[in-house]
């Protein structure tokens, strides 16, 4: 039996070796000779969509005030489209500057209240799947679901072991109806690109992308390993919990997993009454997000409130990992990269990383994109990159992208999508919440402490600038990285040491050099100064502000970097002499070291000699 190519659940009761997968051409060859269906299924659809449209029209004209009736038809159309309409809607329940709160309070309700099936349904899936009736299986297993989701329901029971669990299992014939809408919507988004030459962006590569994604949730066995996985990788940050996953009990419409008793996440009085910051949970979904994206590329698709959950031990519950993503290496660094740019206002690079993220062809004239991101981000620009505002950015870089060449890969809307719907939960908590803010330690940690080629060059860009160490931008950083929880002093240095002295790293020693080599010229020539004074008794020369050309602002920079330092987490004073004495006893600080003393001589012999006072 070929699953790969079946666009239907399997009726089998031999557990699935391989996931469900998304065919898009078996989909094709199964309905291209079933129009009846395909026509009846284009009813279904367009029949409610313009019912919405024509009462949201007519309320309109007429000036009634019924959004609250508008909403609960909008929901109710969504449910009854299926799951692929869903999931836009739950997509839609998180963004309030899309959506009025009356809209938003209705879609919330498409995350977990969605109509049950019979229960006798759910039993007998049981039944096929784990090989026994419930009764035989569970110790307790409740009547009716406590939840109602897209895919499936949720049962609470406890296994004869003891442990409460919580049981999902399949709506009946799920694959064979999101088969048929992902065909029907693959048609309509073919027609579209062939129809509307404006459109650059590939609507097809994305909807197969979010089809791929939607098959791989309908198989409970590939969800679970997914939650193993996103657990070994993510369960170490501080307050994250993942549920363990009971295998004996799971197959592909069935799955078994620890109970999580918990509140969702937007419900914030709730949370607050048990003595729990929500604030401080949102900052921890954004650190794990950040993870996802920029560390590992295992990615949560689909962080909707209903999958996010504050525990009763003030940890943050992920559940739900049927709809997950991977972003590749080099899209990570260039996603790094790019933030970066935005900080030096190096827009020209920042179009190169465009390119790197797929939006761009190779060939792409840059002239105009440049200019189109330099109007935008010197625009939104203030004082600090943290202080960006990641929805009016989004929103802006979506109009330029429509105007330009760009095209939208189709990892990326996956990424947006998981995004924008954490950015919502933060914004329904705290209005004033920026998610850069609390995402730019983390930055800045990565660029300290990662030995990726790709970082250490941006780690470059950003510190130097025409020849010159900026100091301000060392304190920045130090400043941000100590915020993060994984921030540790003595492994930062320990891996900038290693890539300071690595082949790598030697354009950097011989910059931080140069700049050790004006400082201390600074010095000397002030030292000379001062004693042909004493000598001559020149008070009242011209030259007696030469002191000023030390510059203050970089000591103080310097005294400021030091108290950062002292007092960034893992500090340990011990240490950092035996770092020091690590860095003396190389052979690259020795030749760094005749490199000094010889342009230092230099120097001061071209003032002796040559430069009178």
């Amino acid at each position: 039996m070929n699953i790969k190519n079946l666009p239907i659940e399997s009726k089998s009761l031999i557990p699935l070796e391989k996931p469900l997968r998304y065919d898009p051409e078996a989909i094709a060859k199964k309905y291209n000779s079933s129009k009846i269906r395909v026509l009846k299924r284009w009813l279904e659809i367009l029949l409610p969509i313009i019912s919405f449209v024509i009462q949201w029209w007519w309320y309109r004209l007429t000036r009634q005030s019924k959004q609250h009736l508008n909403a609960i038809k909008l929901r109710e159309t969504l449910t009854n489209l299926g799951t692929a309409y869903i999931k836009v809607g739950q997509a839609l329940s998180t963004r309030p500057d899309l959506l009025p709160t009356v809209y938003l309070e209705e879609l919330t309700k498409l995350q977990d209240e969605l109509p049950a099936f019979p229960t006798e349904i759910a039993y007998q899936f049981i039944l096929e799947e784990l090989g026994a009736a419930p009764e035989q299986v569970y110790a307790e297993l409740s009547q009716s679901p406590i939840a109602a989701a897209s895919l499936g329901q949720v049962y609470r029971g406890k296994l004869k072991t003891g442990e409460t669990v919580a049981v999902k299992v399949q709506r009946p014939d799920l694959a064979d109806k999101i088969a048929l809408d992902m065909y029907i919507l693959r048609g309509l988004t073919v027609f579209l690109e062939k129809r509307f030459s404006k459109i650059r962006t590939n609507l097809v590569a994305i909807l197969d992308e979010f089809g791929a994604r939607l098959f791989e949730e309908m198989d409970y066995v590939q969800e679970g390993h997914n939650a193993e996985k996103f657990a070994s990788l993510y369960s170490n940050i501080t307050d994250v919990y993942v549920p363990k996953i009971y295998w004996q009990y799971t197959n592909r419409r069935v799955l078994t997993m620890e109970w999580i008793q918990g509140t969702k996440l937007t419900h914030v009085s709730e949370i607050h009454a048990q003595g729990i910051n929500a604030r401080h949970l949102v900052e921890v979904g954004i650190q794990c997000t950040l993870r996802q994206l920029l560390e590992h590329g295992f990615f949560h698709a689909d962080p909707h409130p209903g999958n996010l959950l504050a525990m009763e031990n003030g940890k943050l519950a992920y559940l739900d990992f049927g709809m997950m993503s991977y972003i590749q290496p080099y899209q990570r660094y260039a996603l790094i990269n790019a933030l970066v740019h935005v900080v030096n206002r190096d827009f020209t690079a920042l179009v190169q990383d465009y390119i790197d993220l797929d939006f761009l062809p190779p060939d792409v004239d840059v002239t105009p994109v440049r200019a189109a991101l330099t109007t935008l981000f010197n625009d939104a620009l203030t004082s600090n990159v943290a202080e960006l505002n990641f929805q009016v950015i989004i929103q802006q870089l979506s109009e330029l992208m429509y105007e330009h060449s760009f095209q939208v890969p189709a990892y990326y809307a996956l990424i947006i999508r998981a995004l924008v719907a954490l950015e919502g939960i933060a914004m329904k908590i705290d209005p004033n919440f920026k998610v850069l803010v609390s995402a730019y330690p983390y930055v800045a940690k990565r660029l300290l402490t990662d030995s990726a080629p790709e970082l250490r060059t941006s780690l470059n860009n950003l510190l130097f600038k025409d020849g010159s160490f900026r100091w301000n931008r060392l304190e920045r950083l130090l400043s941000n990285a100590r915020n993060h929880s994984d921030y540790n002093l003595n492994s930062a240095l320990d891996q900038a040491i290693d890539f300071l002295f690595s082949d790598r790293g030697e354009y950097i020693r011989i910059r931080l050099a140069d700049e050790l080599i004006q400082i201390f010229d600074t010095l000397g020539e002030t030292i000379l100064y001062r004693a042909n004074v004493l000598v001559h008794m020149q008070i009242d020369s011209p030259n007696s502000n030469l002191i000023t050309r030390i510059d203050s602002q970089t000591l103080s920079y310097i005294k400021k970097i030091w108290k950062l330092l002292k007092d960034s987490p893992g500090f340990n004073f011990v240490k950092l002499t035996q770092a020091i004495a690590k860095i003396l006893v190389k052979p690259e600080t020795h030749q760094l070291g005749h490199y000094l003393i010889s342009a230092l001589l230099q120097r001061t012999f071209d003032r002796l000699f040559n430069k009178p006072f």
